[in-house]
């Protein structure tokens, strides 16, 4: 035998060679590191799973914001509509109104109580 063997000591650092008896499964560290490989492969899909499910929700909340200031603006634009109508309407009722005025000076400002009794705006529900 060679000086420094003993071929009873299997507690060598090395890797077994392929022609060894111990298989690669009875290896304690092969296994402890397929073990550690395993759980962060697991805490892995985890967390893809949780930034899925968070980037889901938000695309949810996004997708009710939307439709409601679609809403909103909507909403918004019949508004407008009607008060240009009532306006369109107002217009030829107006006697401060003279077609020689600038532009800037159209509208001049009236008394309230001469609005009141000839405009009825009805107040819209929001």
């Amino acid at each position: 035998m060679a000086q420094g063997s003993d071929s009873n000591d299997t507690s060598y650092t090395k890797s077994p060679s392929p022609g060894s008896r111990l298989s690669s499964s009875d290896d304690p560290k092969k296994v402890m590191r397929r073990e550690k490989n395993r759980i962060a492969a697991q805490k892995s899909r985890m967390r893809q799973t949780q930034k899925a499910d968070s980037l889901h929700l938000e695309s949810e909340n996004l997708e009710k914001e939307n439709a409601a200031l679609r809403k909103e603006v909507k909403r918004l634009s019949e508004e407008a509509k009607h008060l240009s109508s009532v306006l369109s309407s107002h217009e030829p009722l107006c006697t401060g109104l003279a077609p020689q005025q600038a532009p800037d000076h159209l509208y001049p400002p009236h008394h309230a109580s001469y609005h009141h009794q000839h405009i009825a705006v009805s107040h819209y529900q929001h």
